[in-house]
């Protein structure tokens, strides 16, 4: 192989190469290449998914609202039932007392 033939077939590898390159380099930029409609789309989404976030603290900060005022609503009812029952045995001790007496004067 003489130097002309050298030099020829180097200029067709470098220009092969060069070629290969810039194809590549295109079919990077085709594929990855975001539009004004996957934008859009994007900015969408994200705007959805805010939107989401916020109404699952806003429902998770009623639960805990409602989980509070149940506890409250449980807490009264047991203390309203310790009453009752105290008033019963009160109730019952004092018709045991009467009978007693009712059965001590016959």
């Amino acid at each position: 192989m003489n130097r002309t033939e050298f030099v020829i077939v180097t200029a067709i590898v470098l220009t092969l190469a060069f070629a290969l390159g810039w194809f590549a380099n295109w079919l990077v930029h085709r594929f990855t290449r975001v539009t004004q409609a996957d934008l859009g789309e994007l900015e969408r989404m994200a705007h959805a998914l805010h939107e989401a976030e916020e109404t699952r603290d806003q429902a998770i900060a009623y639960i805990h609202h409602r989980d509070d005022e149940t506890a409250r609503e449980i807490a009264q009812l047991q203390a309203e039932l310790r009453a009752a029952m105290d008033g019963l045995r009160d109730s019952r001790h004092e018709a045991e007392t009467l009978r007693q007496q009712l059965h001590g004067r016959q």
